[in-house]
């Protein structure tokens, strides 16, 4: 997903955009690209700037053991003046409120569980030729009654042993079955013991030529080479004794299927799953090239590899996600889109019953896309996330009798149709279903990074109910607490925005939702005291939600003085599939139209805000749209600056050059070459209307995105020099589509304010 017909109204009282300097023949001089002395981010100990940002600690996702009393956090934390990223694994307990426990790690690597009070840490070690993944185990000792420490590591982590590469990763562990399940990269051959053999006599192959016969040549921020993805199983258990035995023998388990998992760019432990006897998976089609097709498939196999992989997938559909097997064994679930090429197309829970092997869609109806699943302890619930009215919620919902017959749409009892609702506020992720009627998520919000929570009373649910009041009363009883508070102390007195909902009527009728995250200080009634900063989300088919993000963050912005409005515009997700869809084929419509219509309802209701001192960013389709308004100045805005991101310059040339080609043919109606995508392409590419731009504009990009190549960032820049604009182009060659180098995004929020601050003429 990228980060994005009506007609253009004209906002009222406001003035068209003009150029701050006169038109010039000649270039203006380059900028140069060092810090400067004429610009500070505003600072305090009230204001969390950032610099703040940067150095805050960062929690992962919480990962519970098996028993269900502690769970598992990965965090991190950078130093900026020791120019270090620091690893460590926090323990916590799931039901006590002892402070977590810090397990300081030398190494990053992943850690999961291994028993109830056993933690594997898997790190690559040694150097250049040698270097190997090596699993140590880390005991635990917990005693929630004790008065002293309660939770403890007493002894030095032991080796348990070593993997044949340095890149062994996603780790499931089985402890029935005694395998350990995970990913790694190999050769044609699939023999991972093979791999250092083949990876020597590649790099010593002469010349550094990659050869391509079909797509991808190049794949979100790297180019393919000869390795592909796949699942392994190698035996681990314990014996007698407790001390733990490694296998020597690692199994392929997709040997011979032309199956890569788990998926690239993200794919993870999220895309498969394991019982203590079998391995479900989700692949591309084989048979399919994938540049321009999404179809995935769910798999299943014996975890041993004893037999061939068996597809659970048929006919016709899109891209698969978060297969999970229950505990019983007997059930699997994953998530499905219908069509393919579709990213952004409503997931559906598709559940399979592996006894009778009867496939049906349970969310068909259900006008929202799930995404984490996880069956409860008995089989009889699901429990998954979903995003819904720019939140992403926790909900429930009873697995039904398996039917007759497969069906994609069967015929299914009230009870069955409409989830329960269990959370309302923030974004949920990682839902682990707790013995005891327990369920574990993590949750972060506009004004909190990740801490993690936990559901009691799941029992009280009345599931079968079709009555909405008897649902919302159970649901009701379900205690939502939150186990971590990771940044509590750094944040407090910081005086983050927790952000405000506002809604107007956009285009067609449609009502339109939009955040307001205010600054420090606002007062009710002031006179057009406040800068305003319009934030465009990308995707197209994203959304600005109650999350934190350590990339656009909407409180940074304000901690800086600006009155914020993220505006969810037609195309984003959330708030329905058919207002997601509305975008496609309409990139430079009705989006705009909606921002247009929210930006006159701030105006309009908010008389603290100054429209002579406004301005705007983006990222990826919100680049586009920053280099779509720069083109169309009869919309009104009147922004005095303007920030594009790795935007689209010319969606024609994208529709070329990108990665992920099925986007293209999705989004604009086919190939640039196709008829209904040329007379697009002849409405809406920002290029074509480049003979208007006229506002000063940054330009940021990174030489490593090839989802929106360099080039679309290096064009935009030479139609502002040419046309004599005001505008800074910079480019980070280490970077991808996301700036995530903690110093790079230190130098991306000191251009982007440094801009603003330029052309406001901030006091």
């Amino acid at each position: 997903m990228w980060f994005p017909a009506g007609f253009p109204i004209t906002v009222l009282g406001l003035a068209s955009q003009v150029p701050l300097e006169p038109l010039l023949e000649t270039p203006q001089a380059a900028m140069s690209t060092a810090y400067t002395t004429d610009f500070a981010f505003k600072e305090g100990n009230s204001v969390f700037t950032p610099n703040d940002l940067v150095e805050l600690v960062r929690p992962g996702t919480g990962l519970a053991n098996p028993a269900g009393d502690l769970v598992l956090v990965p965090v991190s934390q950078y130093s900026r003046s020791d120019r270090k990223n620091t690893k460590s694994i926090h323990i916590a307990s799931v039901e006590s409120s002892i402070q977590p426990f810090e397990i300081p790690l030398t190494s990053s690597g992943e850690a999961f569980w291994l028993d109830s009070r056993t933690v594997g840490h898997a790190v690559a070690e040694g150097e250049d030729k040698d270097k190997v993944t090596t699993l140590y185990a880390i005991s635990v000792k917990y005693e929630a009654d004790s008065s002293g420490a309660p939770l403890s590591v007493p002894e030095a982590p032991v080796l348990v042993g070593k993997f044949p590469t340095s890149t062994a990763s996603s780790f499931k562990y089985s402890a029935k079955a005694g395998v350990l399940v995970f990913s790694d990269y190999v050769h044609s051959d699939g023999v991972l013991e093979n791999v250092k053999k083949h990876d020597e006599a590649w790099e010593n192959r002469g010349d550094t030529a990659y050869v391509f016969d079909e797509t991808f040549e190049r794949h979100w921020d790297t180019w393919v080479g000869p390795k592909r993805s796949s699942l392994f199983s190698v035996t681990l258990s314990q014996s007698p004794d407790t001390t733990w035995v490694f296998g020597s023998e690692f199994v392929n388990l997709l040997k011979g299927t032309s199956h890569t998992c788990p998926v690239e760019p993200f794919g993870g432990t999220d895309d498969f799953d394991v019982s203590e006897t079998r391995v479900v998976y989700t692949a591309k089609d084989p048979a399919l090239p994938p540049s321009w097709h999404t179809k995935q498939n769910v798999y299943l196999v014996d975890i041993n590899g004893a037999d061939k992989p068996v597809e659970l997938t048929s006919g016709k559909h899109g891209a698969t996600h978060s297969p999970v097997l229950n505990k019983q064994g007997d059930k699997a679930a994953w998530l499905q889109l219908d069509k393919d090429g579709a990213e952004a197309d409503r997931a559906q829970i598709v559940i399979y019953d592996l006894t009778k092997h009867v496939k049906y869609t349970l969310t068909r109806h259900w006008d929202r896309s799930p995404d984490a699943l996880a069956f409860s302890e008995d089989g009889k619930a699901i429990y998954f996330t979903a995003g819904d009215i720019a939140r992403i919620k926790v909900f429930a919902l009873p697995v039904p009798p398996t039917p007759s017959e497969s069906s994609a749409d069967p015929s299914l009892p009230a009870a069955y149709r409409e989830p329960i609702e269990l959370t309302s506020s923030g974004a949920a992720s990682g839902v682990q279903v707790l013995p005891n009627d327990r369920l574990l998520f993590t949750r972060s919000s506009l004004t909190s990074p990740n801490d993690v929570y936990v559901l009691r009373g799941l029992g009280h649910l009345d599931l079968l109910t079709t009555d909405t009041q008897s649902r919302k009363a159970s649901a009701a009883k379900v205690e939502v607490e939150q186990l971590t508070r990771f940044t509590a102390d750094a944040l407090k007195g910081k005086e983050l925005a927790a952000g405000e909902d506002f809604w107007f009527e956009g285009a067609e009728g449609h009502k339109v939702h939009g955040w307001i995250v205010k600054p420090p200080g606002f007062k009710k009634g002031e006179d057009k005291k406040w800068p305003i900063l319009m934030l465009i989300h990308g995707g197209p088919q994203g959304v600005w939600e109650d999350q934190w993000s350590n990339r656009w963050n909407p409180n940074i912005f304000a901690q800086q003085g600006y009155f914020i409005i993220a505006i969810n515009p037609t195309g984003s997700t959330t708030f329905g599939q058919n207002f997601t869809n509305a975008i496609s084929e309409h990139w430079g419509g009705r989006p705009f139209e909606d921002l247009q219509k929210g930006y006159k309802y701030i105006l309009d209701n908010y008389p603290e805000v100054d429209p002579d001192r406004a301005v705007a960013a983006g990222a990826s389709w919100g680049g586009y749209a920053i280099n779509w308004i720069q083109g169309h100045p009869e919309y009104g805005f009147g922004f005095k600056a303007l920030v594009c991101h790795d935007g689209v310059f010319s969606a024609t040339y994208n529709g070329f050059s990108t990665d992920e080609l099925f986007f293209f043919n999705e989004e604009w109606g086919g190939r640039p070459w196709d008829e209904r995508a040329k007379k697009n392409l002849a409405k809406y590419d920002a290029a074509n209307f480049a003979d208007k731009w006229s506002t000063p504009m940054l330009i940021i990009h990174g030489s490593k995105d090839y989802r929106l190549p360099e080039t679309e960032g290096i064009s935009a820049f030479h139609v502002l020099q040419q046309r004599g604009v005001p505008s800074r182009l910079v480019i980070f060659p280490d970077e991808n589509h996301w700036v995530l180098n903690h110093l790079n995004s230190l130098k991306w929020h000191y251009e982007v304010f440094r801009w603003f601050d330029k052309f406001l003429n901030k006091e």
